[in-house]
């Protein structure tokens, strides 16, 4: 038993610090120059820079840069076409994060809950309502321009299978960056 809890302990402590180490090093590169540059040359990479452009589009951290870069892939692409690739991008970079709540962060914050914030809501989280407002929620964050992490974080924690998100993810990533792409082109002057 006690060898279960210290593993689980450690493996709960090597999510949080990975988390944290992603995190910090992703604000470190937004604040790099070259590399910001970097970044918004591919949109010169027609298809492959709209699906790079998707994939940043869904984290906090560079949906501003994901955003450059499919709106400078406006001038030469439709946004027809953009919207499709960049939302496999985006699907791709949602995957991730899906899998990463649904395998291990879930269990994670689960554990964190139990130590911190003790039982007193665990009849909510077992609640009909609760289930299915996740999914609901999630998708609702998806679809806008906000990044994705809550939203695919909400629907790894409902428990939904992979193929049902990945058909959800495209279709509310594909239009949102389509109606983003085509705001873009009739607003500008």
């Amino acid at each position: 038993m006690k060898n279960s809890r210290n593993h689980r302990k450690s493996h709960s402590h090597k999510n949080i610090i990975l988390i944290a180490t992603g995190i910090l090093l992703a604000v470190l590169l937004s604040q790099n120059e070259a590399f910001h540059t970097y970044l918004l040359h591919l949109g010169g990479f027609g298809y492959i820079g709209a699906f790079i452009g998707g994939m940043l589009f869904v984290s906090t951290f560079t949906v501003a840069t994901g955003a450059l870069i499919l709106l400078v892939l406006a001038e030469k692409l439709s946004p027809i076409e953009i919207g499709l690739i960049a939302g496999l991008g985006a699907v791709t970079g949602d995957t991730i994060i899906f899998h990463v709540v649904k395998d291990t962060l879930k269990e994670d914050i689960k554990e964190l809950y139990i130590r911190f914030g003790g039982r007193h809501l665990s009849h909510v989280f077992h609640s009909q309502y609760f289930h299915w407002t996740l999914p609901v929620i999630g998708a609702l964050i998806i679809a806008s321009p906000l990044p994705d992490e809550l939203g695919v974080g909400l629907m790894g924690i409902a428990k939904m299978s992979s193929l049902r998100f990945l058909l959800i993810s495209f279709l509310l990533n594909a239009t949102g960056i389509f109606l983003v792409v085509s705001a873009s082109t009739v607003i500008k002057p």
